[in-house]
């Protein structure tokens, strides 16, 4: 118990709930000892009284605020059973975290929801971390067991425990992920690929639907991954416990059979499975107990798929896949064979003969039927030496059937499971260690537990046993590896329970003895049972219940569990008879036969026995309860030989509700796990434990005397007896100080003691200093304001006589005003009232002269029409008359006319006066044309004097008005004729000028509507060309874009191939290496020279000096498993890789004997590659081209069209009409048309001639040109020329042999330039294929070289500035880039293939270059970046690391940024000695950045001890140490900067305010390059780092929450950066000017002296 000080007012303790297990309460005064009450305040502000009957009955102290959320219980100051449940409930609840660590124990909650915490970027942040640093996770424990693996070669065990629906399953699948992640070095190989495979497999045959788990593993099973030497998987094996074979025949309500049965039914109407003869899941009796026929959100059909493709991927053919579902289907019919009972007392069964199941269930095992049905219903007996068959009663004969169902079945999962194994195993190297994964049972108590509850139970209290004696043997090492004055902790052991079960006459041995009895039966085991463990020899653990004499009760470690005995013995035999096993052995199925064979020639049945009349076969029967023991030793065993690690899963509620939290479900299951028991034995010893420094970081104000924070220990070992004055509470180790539970929060009140008496003394001085300075103020202020109100009221005073004068003067203006206004007003209206008047008299008038005259106008006009249609008549009559009359003359004329033509003598008179008449005829006709023309003169004579006549009286007549205006004469009498034709006249005037000014209005209003219509036109065509400017700009940016993307997708992928091939390329050197090796070792055998280990260059003329396996540019050396780990685990083109070896080479022979995946779909050579590659770049290029015309031809006729529209407006505004506006706005909308046509036509030829010279490079053979033809050699001076013999010689001096110092003393790309000046010499000279040797020779030495210089960054550099000089000196002087050029003289050898094997030497230099870099920094950024102080003092934080099992030993001097610049900067450095280009330098550094701030950032979000304020303070310390060097160096122009940002936004995060809602909106807005998740995380991980600082409360994160909702910034949903992004890279060509070798300054000392210059 805590010391009593401790129970002062306000402390916290806590009290038993009935609802809530534990509640918090506050006390109110202080306690004394004596006193039997203490007065206590909840929660809710009830006041309560706690009884105590003396100190111990004190209630359980609450810890400290600052151990408010710990990531580890043990580290927790009060170790007791509520302080665990509220920490986990806090943990749980409100930091969404769902692991806690209890010492080496970690405890997992089942959230029952998808959580993004499993990604292959939360293994990479795992992997390579030590346990203590990161927070507690699964990958955190298999971490831990591999790197134990690794570093100790010692075998590892992780034991996953807990209740069904816990989350067991879910947790090892998660941790054989892990292990078959950073075990497949780089790639995911066959084992790896089938370890995951076999978990869908055993879930559908071993898991099941229970009322507590939808999946629930009905089974325990222990899986052995095992590791080779560079820690990769090579092997696996699997063993499985004590199958629920009784589910196979009875399910309780609420329950589900195994998933399989449900698969198959779901999948009955595929057609290769309906010769199965499969129903719904309700018609079969094996599976409609439960009355659960489906879970909801899981599709068994999908299901069935996926069990179907792993045993595909383990090697099961589809054949026998299709016979391991007609014996499950087997099962499901033999379920609904209907025995029936005969007999007087039913003492005999039968089966009838047309029985279908029967009939289908023989056929699909291929057993006879009547033999079947006959031995359902009868036994055979041995009495007496002679054999007897006894008919049996129907529900013997159901029992017999059920034992068989449960037989097959159990048959079928052994065979499944070694069958698993076999495929687990591979024909490599034993392995040299293994991890072990146990999925088992937790500790099970239901309402009435039966045989199979009693084993898992035992085997739990085994467990626990070993659990306990490791957890003190743990504690015990720690405090000897500190050498601490310890004496032995006693802790509880179970020993006696496990005894009880195991021990001599113990409950196993009285069962299997009943068992062997003839006549043995549950009840006489039961009364066994009290004889032995009651009455003769009474067991501390063993009670018989009161009310029951058919059970017992057991006194677990867990809890108490009553058994019923009912079932026990049957159980425990599992026995089936004989005859239905010889029957199944006869079966004509190859896997049936194959089943039962093997149990036949077995010692004994893994999984019952079988039951004859033969006593010789009694040795036979093992039981189950024998076979499990057995089993379980030899796995208790296996763990106590290897380090185990423990998880123990915890389901927080029943009803599988997400994040609801169970208080009395979870202390149940913690009391059954044993957590309380770890808890317990820390809390014995010291569980408090301290480093020195973080103890005088956190209590340093306690200390007295001198203090030196560089020896915090000798502080501590000073001045702490003073503060404890009991010495048996605490105890100095080596490098930590230990406590006693109790004395960490002792402590916190000394510290709060102090703080508070330090904070009344400063608040003392700070109050009198400001009442000083108040008063002060305040008498200068009171001054003050007297003057300004003294001169405020005298400014008052004469602004008021302002006022009054101004008011005076302002009256008399308005009266002045008002009056004159009035007058004005009454002027006017009497103005305005005679106007309207005399207008409307006048207006009077006037409409009535105007009617007088319409009226008149309208008779003239009715009479004159009257009169014309009384003469139309007259003349139509007449016309008719006439038209009659001659009509009657013309008939009688046609009629005499055909009478005359009868006659033939009138013909004949006919014809000969015919040429009389035509000559009378010719001159009738001249006559008639001379008189036409003397008429028309005529006719023309008499119209142009009529004219003259009318001008005449025209002139007249204007002269007389004229006259009449000038002068007006007296009216004269004029006659009533002339004033009605005057009167006439003016009516006809007036109409006609009527007619006229309305004809005026009517073209005045087209004139309108065609001016209105013509700007609505010019607008329209204006916005028409303005859209389809936009369009197609915005048609080509999308197509440049689209472009672009297509080509940085293909970049990257190639140089993932690149990567790839290099990978296996290095693979394949070690493995050759390796295998000469052994051949060494085994005796001296002749080498074959394509396996020779001589790195020296080919001969220049072999054909083969340029194979992509000459020379690899990486180490042979295999890199160790750590490294492996944190390199990129798995190509992003994986998926899509190409292999680029030909079919002749072994490296097929040597990827099956290695168990390397192999594409067969993708089988092209590296040429093909190459000629792919160069067709697309070559297409996106002529793409471009074109596009780029296009984008001018649609400039020039953009302009075209606005000039026309120009000139159309112009036009249309004189005289022009609107229709040709209107077709010219057609006529260019058809033009765009027709262009969007073309463009469309000519992406589609782009993209299908880029497809077909993808498959079929042949299919588009280069086009010969007269102007690409070879020429003849050209005379080019300034070059070097390099012998034949002297070949060898140059590239040895020059690339392979050459000094590190004297290569790095040399001037940039001076290699690259001899080089090229010698294949310069030797193409100019007409020896092409002396000039392509050369060139290979010098690729392959480069090469050579890279491998060689493999980890030094220098010599990278150096050999990637040569290979980029050479690929752009051989470039430039292709034939295809000197066609514009003059003055470079081209290449005639076709070295095209060789500049593509630069280009890629290249990248392989590139990569080597990042690779060397981030091996030296990938252990020393998360060091320097986060965990270094760079700002002194600073640090302030009391978040410590968990005390682990193994802590990881400090050595030398912490790294920090000074380290990581260091690294930057030697790459800066080398890269600028060799002249690279600047772009490529911020290529290179933007990888890097981003590296350095992914892996930053996802250790930051996974260590609470880094989300604080202080540290946050560091971290961007170190960040802007990190721009600064970048934009000092000019790199911020490449996004190296811009990858930083989430970094810099996180740290932002951690130090701006969390309390108000204009705080999170802050945080909203200013942490844009964060997802929601990421975010969240940040807030939850806030601690305080002192007591001036408050954690974030759960209403800001949820306001936070609340306003993240409505962001959509496109962040990925990921919680952690993707720290194996690769940003693909682009090598900027660049020629350079004219290389001659007078240029090339050659120091002696390469001892090239041999070369001529031409």
């Amino acid at each position: 118990m805590a010391s009593l000080e401790l129970y002062s007012k306000g402390a916290t303790v806590w009290i038993p709930d009935p609802d809530a297990v534990w509640v918090s309460a506050l006390l109110l005064q202080d306690y004394s000892p004596g006193e039997k009450q203490l007065l206590l305040q909840l929660s809710n502000g009830e006041d309560v009284g706690y009884p105590v009957g003396s100190p111990s009955d004190l209630p359980p102290l609450g810890n400290p605020d600052i151990l408010e959320g710990e990531n580890d219980l043990t580290a927790l100051s009060f170790l007791h059973e509520p302080a665990v449940l509220h920490n986990l409930r806090v943990r749980f609840l409100d930091y969404n975290s769902i692991y806690t660590y209890c010492g080496i124990v970690l405890v997992a909650i089942n959230p029952y929801d998808q959580l993004p915490i499993y990604g292959e970027e939360v293994i990479d942040a795992y992997s390579g971390q030590d346990m203590a640093d990161m927070e507690p996770h699964i990958f955190s424990v298999a971490e831990e067991a591999y790197r134990t693996m690794t570093r100790e070669d010692k075998n590892q065990s992780i034991i996953i425990s807990g209740e069904s629906g816990a989350g067991k399953t879910v947790s090892a699948k998660f941790t054989m992920r892990y292990f078959a992640v950073v075990g497949g070095a780089a790639q995911q190989t066959s084992v790896e690929e089938r370890v995951l495979a076999s978990n869908p497999i055993m879930e559908s045959i071993g898991n099941a639907k229970t009322t507590r788990n939808d999946n629930s593993s009905r089974f325990g099973k222990y899986i052995e991954i095992g590791f080779g030497k560079k820690g990769d998987i090579i092997a696996a094996n699997m063993r499985t416990y004590l199958l629920e074979k009784s589910r196979v025949v009875f399910q309780a309500s609420a329950e589900r059979n195994y998933h399989i049965f449900y698969q198959l039914c779901a999948s009955r109407e595929l057609p290769e499975m309906r010769s199965l003869k499969l129903e719904a899941p309700d018609y079969f009796y094996y599976t409609s107990q439960g009355g659960e026929m489906q879970i909801p959100g899981t599709d068994d059909v999908s299901d069935l798929e996926r069990t179907r493709n792993a045993f595909t991927i383990l090697g099961v053919q589809p054949d026998q896949q299709m016979e391991l579902f007609r014996i499950l289907s087997a099962v499901l019919h033999l379920g609904n064979v209907n025995i029936q009972a005969s007999g007087r007392s039913s003492e005999r069964s039968y089966i009838d003969a047309d029985e279908r199941s029967l009939a289908v269930f023989s056929k699909l095992l291929g057993v006879e039927c009547t033999q079947m049905a006959h031995w359902l219903c009868h036994r055979r007996l041995a009495v007496g030496g002679e054999m007897l068959i006894k008919p049996t009663s129907g529900q013997q004969a159901l029992e017999a059937r059920d034992a068989l169902a449960k037989h097959i079945y159990g048959q079928l999962f052994t065979w499944t499971v070694q069958r698993l194994n076999s495929a687990l195993r591979t024909q490599r190297a034993q392995p040299k260690s293994f991890i072990g994964v146990l999925d088992i049972y937790g500790f099970e108590t239901f309402d009435r537990n039966s045989f199979e509850q009693f084993c898992i139970n035992y085997a739990n209290e085994k467990l626990q046993q070993q659990f306990n004696r490791h957890v003190f043997h743990l504690e015990q090492e720690e405090y000897v590896r500190e050498e601490l004055a310890w004496s032995r902790i006693e802790f509880s052991d179970n020993q006696q329970c496990i005894n009880l079960i195991e021990g001599q006459l113990g409950l196993f041995d009285l069962l299997d003895e009943e068992c062997r009895m003839p006549k043995g039966s549950d009840e006489s085991w039961v009364r066994k049972l009290y004889d032995q463990h009651l009455t003769s020899r009474p067991h501390p653990h063993f009670r018989k219940p009161r009310m029951s004499n058919s059970a017992f009760i057991v006194l677990h470690f867990a809890d108490t569990v009553q058994y019923e005995c009912d079932g026990f013995l049957n159980k425990n035999r599992d026995t089936v008879f004989e005859e239905l096993i010889n029957i199944l052995k006869a079966s004509q199925s190859e896997l049936v036969a194959e089943l039962f064979q093997q149990q036949g020639n077995a010692s004994s049945v893994a999984n019952g026995s079988v039951r004859s009349g033969k006593r010789a076969t009694r040795e036979h029967r093992l039981t189950v309860g024998f076979q499990f023991r057995q089993s379980l030793q030899m796995l208790m065993d296996t763990l106590n030989s290897t380090t185990p690690h423990y998880v123990r899963c915890i389901k927080p509620n029943d009803l599988k509700e997400p994040f609801v939290f169970d208080p009395r479900r979870t202390v149940q299951q913690l009391r059954a796990c044993g957590v309380l028991e770890t808890i317990r034995i820390s809390a014995a010893g010291y569980p408090s434990r301290w480093t020195y420094e973080d103890f005088f970081s956190r209590y340093r104000l306690l200390l007295r005397g001198p203090q030196s924070q560089e020896q915090p220990q000798a502080s501590c070992r000073h001045t702490l007896p003073q503060l404890i004055p009991d010495t048996d509470q605490y105890c100095f180790g080596k490098t930590k100080v230990f406590f006693r539970a109790g004395q960490v929060a002792v402590l916190e009140r000394l510290r709060a003691e102090r703080l508070r008496v330090a904070a009344v003394i400063i608040q003392s001085r700070v109050r009198g200093w400001l009442a000083r300075v108040r008063y002060s103020r305040m008498g200068w202020a009171i001054l003050t304001i007297q003057r300004y109100c003294r001169g405020a009221l005298a400014r008052r005073l004469a602004m008021t006589m302002r006022y009054t004068k101004a008011a005076l003067v302002i009256q008399k203006t308005y009266r002045m005003v008002a009056v004159r206004q009035l007058f004005l007003m009454i002027r006017q209206a009497t103005t305005t009232i005679q106007a309207f008047t005399r207008g409307t008299l006048q207006r009077r008038t006037y409409r009535l002269l105007v009617t007088e005259r319409a009226a008149v106008l309208l008779q003239a006009r009715v009479r004159g029409w009257l009169a014309r249609r009384a003469y139309r008549r007259v003349h139509a009559a007449v016309v008719f008359m006439q038209c009659c009359a001659r009509r009657r003359a013309a008939r009688r004329e046609l009629l005499k006319l055909k009478s005359e033509a009868r006659s033939v003598e009138k013909f004949r008179e006919l014809n000969k006066g015919m040429e009389v008449k035509l000559m009378q005829l010719q001159l009738k006709a001249d006559h008639e044309a001379r008189e036409s023309a003397v008429l028309r003169e005529t006719l023309h004579a008499q119209r142009d004097s009529s004219s003259a006549e009318l001008e005449a009286l025209r002139a007249t007549i204007q002269k007389l008005e004229g006259q009449k205006q000038e002068k007006p004469q007296p009216c004269p009498v004029i006659s009533q004729t002339e004033v009605e034709e005057r009167r006439r006249a003016e009516e006809k005037a007036a109409q006609e000028i009527l007619q006229l000014t309305h004809e005026l209005q009517v073209l005045q209003r087209e004139r309108d509507s065609f001016c209105k219509e013509r700007e609505d036109l010019s607008a329209r065509l204006l916005e028409q060309e303005k859209a389809q400017e936009e369009g197609v700009l915005e048609a080509v940016s999308d197509a440049n874009v689209a472009l672009r993307a297509e080509l940085e997708e293909e970049r990257r992928k190639y140089q993932g191939l690149l990567r790839e091939f290099t990978r296996l390329e290095q693979r394949y050197d070690n493995l050759r290496d390796m295998s000469l090796l052994s051949e060494r070792t085994l005796g001296h055998r002749r080498t074959d020279s394509t396996q020779s280990l001589n790195l020296e260059p080919l001969s220049p003329s072999s054909p083969q000096s340029l194979t992509p396996l000459s020379v690899s540019p990486f180490p042979s050396a295999f890199p160790s498993p750590e490294e492996v780990r944190r390199v990129s685990i798995m190509s992003p083109s994986f998926e899509r890789r190409v292999s680029v070896w030909s079919s002749e080479t072994p490296m097929e022979q040597l990827m099956d004997r290695m168990d390397v995946a192999k594409d067969p779909a993708v089988k092209m050579k590296g040429e093909d590659l190459a000629h792919a590659y160069d067709a697309v770049r070559v297409a996106n290029r002529l793409l471009e081209s074109q596009l780029r015309g296009q984008r001018g031809q649609q400039q020039v006729e953009l302009e075209t069209l606005r000039c026309q529209l120009t000139q159309a407006i112009s036009g249309s505004s004189n005289a022009e009409h609107p229709q040709e506006l209107q077709e010219l706005l057609e006529a260019r909308e058809q033009e765009c048309v027709r262009l969007r046509r073309e463009l469309k036509e000519l992406k589609n030829t782009v993209s299908l001639r880029r497809l077909l010279t993808q498959v079929l490079p042949s299919a588009f053979p280069p086009q010969p040109s007269p102007s690409l033809s070879r020429p003849k050699p050209a005379t080019v001076t300034g070059l070097l020329e390099c012998r034949k013999k002297d070949e060898a010689k140059l590239i040895k001096n020059l690339i392979t042999d050459i000094r590190v110092d004297c290569a790095l003393s040399l001037p940039p790309g001076l290699a690259a330039g001899v080089l090229f000046l010698c294949v310069r010499q030797a193409d100019c000279s007409g020896d092409a294929a002396n000039a392509r040797s050369l060139c290979s020779a010098a690729v392959t030495a480069m090469k050579a070289a890279l491998k060689k210089h493999s980890s030094r960054v220098d010599m990278t550099a150096l050999w990637l500035k040569n290979a980029c000089l050479l690929h752009d000196l051989l470039t430039q002087h292709s034939p295809k880039k000197t066609l514009d050029s003059d003055e470079v003289v081209p290449l005639s050898a076709d070295l095209s293939d060789l500049i593509r094997a630069l280009s890629d030497l290249c990248i392989q230099a590139y990569q080597q270059l990042l690779s060397i870099t981030e091996k030296r920094l990938q252990n020393i950024i998360v060091p320097a970046l986060l965990e270094s102080e760079t700002i002194p003092g600073l640090s302030g934080s009391t978040s410590r690391k968990r005390a682990g099992s193994d802590p990881r030993m400090v050595g030398g001097e912490a790294p920090t940024m000074v380290l990581v610049m260091r690294e930057l900067s030697a790459l800066h450095t080398a890269l600028s000695q060799q002249a690279l280009p600047h772009t490529q330098m911020e290529q290179v550094f933007h990888q890097l950045t981003y590296l350095i701030a992914a892996s930053a950032f996802n250790s930051l979000l996974l260590r609470k001890d880094m989300c604080c304020w202080s540290r946050g303070m560091q971290i961007r310390y170190n960040v802007s140490l990190l721009e600064e060097w970048l934009r000092s160096r000019g790199l911020q122009a490449g996004g190296a900067v811009a990858t930083l940002e989430p970094l810099i936004q996180a740290v932002q995060l951690l130090q701006a305010g969390k309390k108000s809602e204009a705080d999170a909106q802050a945080l909203v807005q200013t942490c844009t390059a964060l997802s929601s998740q990421q975010i969240v995380k940040i807030l939850t991980h806030y601690s305080p780092n002192s007591d001036l600082d408050e954690r974030v409360t759960l209403n800001f994160i949820r306001q936070v929450q609340g306003l993240l909702k409505g962001r959509t910034d496109g962040q990925p949903p990921q919680l952690l950066m993707d720290v194996r992004r690769v940003f693909p890279v682009t090598f900027p060509y660049s020629p350079s000017p004219v290389l001659r070798a007078e240029q090339l300054v050659i120091p002696d000392s390469l001892k090239i002296s041999f070369l001529r210059r031409v």
